[in-house]
């Protein structure tokens, strides 16, 4: 059974690590704001296996750092986790929702209703291009 939690910031990092830049060191995978963030996690069992960190000012917010252990990924862990921080949000009165997403993951947020813009950047020699949604 799975479980989506409210986690500490802390228990983000190392899976952002390992998931995201491993040949960094573990500081690159830390925000500036990451206290102003809202951190969840999914939970199989006691293990954490997929975390995201939303970042909410006025009525929009920048969902970050989101990833899965790659043991776990393509299993739908990453949608259920995704589903519910958009859902939270929603509630929170947010009415628009976007991210950097990197280009060879656009199709997984096209599933849930974001819409490539004309934003696009490099990072560590990754493409992104920015995401949104309007709720």
């Amino acid at each position: 059974m799975c479980e989506v939690k409210n986690i500490p910031l802390e228990s983000t990092w190392a899976i952002r690590h390992s998931v995201m830049w491993p040949n960094k060191p573990l500081d690159y995978i830390k925000l500036p704001n990451d206290q102003k963030g809202q951190h969840y996690g999914l939970f199989i069992g006691e293990e954490l296996i997929s975390i995201v960190s939303a970042f909410v000012i006025s009525n929009e917010a920048q969902f970050r750092k989101f990833a899965t252990l790659n043991e776990f990924q393509g299993k739908g862990y990453g949608t259920t986790l995704l589903t519910y921080l958009i859902a939270q949000l929603e509630c929170q009165n947010v009415k628009r929702i976007w991210c950097n997403a990197r280009i060879d993951k656009k199709n997984f947020y096209e599933r849930f209703g974001l819409t490539t813009t004309q934003n696009t950047f490099s990072k560590g020699g990754i493409e992104y291009v920015i995401m949104e949604k309007s709720i």
